[in-house]
């Protein structure tokens, strides 16, 4: 049976019930496993999203590891994306978003036949996307879109080196450059991989592992080094990403895979006039992601109707199949973004 909220709207009859991804406990992909709950109800501002699809992101396989905890408030499902159409809005919203496809942010919940998500948080499918397109989009390009443009100021012209060139984030970040004029340079952890971030787009691929990135992004630079670099890595590539820095180079940091600490030289970063700056958006207000989210739809969602870009795929898996795409996450081969598909 389905239901209405007082006060609400619903655009077809709601189950009570639904098939979701949780978390058994701690631990590898196995612990990803499929079992029923109530379908989530919407709130204040909120709406409720039939899944088509949904984004895999690292943090997932973070939370799931047990060293991601969500937000106080949100669902303790992983899925920080999703793809679909509005099924039903909480009290006071807007009945016009009924049947709409779109495309959300999340704190939580993804992993399921049926998502909440805040309003100010969902976007429209951009025209010629496929729903499974659309749930690649939201968490990496949020996260490039506010690192790169808004904290670290990167504009026109400029020159910034990514780390992880085929991971979601690296493939969005290349992406992004492509369209707004800005040179990228990336790494990647094989040749095979450069071969791939180069056919995406990338002004320069170095391949970590049989090169000195600091020396190869000097070289492409002339010597200068570059305007802004995106950090997933921390750990010991900290000072040797403030060496690939130009003066007045600005280091953001979005994850420590290597870890949380780095040796800084102040002096150096006094001389040099660098800034050292990092976010995480899982736990940013509502109002602040509404806000990006505006942004974004204003400068980048026009782009993506042109046509300009889309996100790049690995491959979809089947919801009850979170495991095995959790599993081609942590192997490392994947180039740009995995999806689960419902239905």
């Amino acid at each position: 049976m389905g239901y209405r909220e007082s006060g609400g709207f619903s655009v077809t009859s709601v189950p009570e019930s639904m098939t979701a991804i949780a978390i058994r406990e701690p631990g590898g992909p196995e612990m990803l496993v499929p079992e029923a709950r109530a379908v989530p109800r919407p709130g204040p501002g909120e709406l409720l999203i039939r899944v088509a699809a949904a984004g895999v992101n690292r943090p997932d396989v973070l939370q799931r590891m047990g060293f991601y905890p969500p937000p106080p408030g949100a669902s303790d499902l992983p899925g920080l994306e999703v793809a679909g159409t509005v099924v039903a809005a909480g009290p006071g919203g807007d009945p016009e978003m009924l049947g709409q496809a779109v495309c959300a942010l999340v704190a939580g919940g993804g992993y399921a036949e049926y998502c909440i998500a805040p309003a100010g948080s969902c976007l429209p499918v951009p025209h010629g996307f496929a729903m499974a397109e659309a749930a690649a989009l939201p968490e990496t390009l949020f996260t490039v879109w506010h690192n790169l443009f808004e904290r670290a100021w990167v504009t026109e012209g400029e020159t910034v080196l990514v780390h992880g060139g085929t991971s979601g984030i690296g493939t969005t970040a290349i992406g992004l450059c492509r369209m707004f004029d800005i040179r990228i340079a990336v790494t990647c952890g094989s040749a095979a991989k450069c071969d791939a971030a180069r056919a995406l787009g990338a002004d320069l691929a170095i391949d970590y592992s049989n090169e000195d990135y600091v020396e190869a992004v000097k070289a492409f630079t002339e010597g200068r080094g570059v305007d802004a670099v995106l950090d997933m890595v921390g750990g010991d590539y900290v000072p040797r990403n403030l060496a690939a820095l130009a003066d007045d180079g600005r280091h953001v940091s979005i994850a420590f895979q290597r870890g949380a600490k780095a040796e800084v030289d102040v002096s150096q970063v006094m001389r040099r006039r660098l800034t050292l700056t990092g976010s995480t958006l899982r736990a940013r207000s509502a109002d602040f992601k509404t806000a990006l989210a505006d942004e974004i739809h204003r400068t980048v969602w026009p782009r993506l109707a042109e046509g300009d870009w889309k996100p790049a795929m690995d491959r979809s898996f089947p919801l009850a199949e979170a495991a095995a795409a959790h599993a081609r996450m942590q192997a490392g081969e994947h180039v740009g973004k995995i999806v689960l598909t419902v239905g």
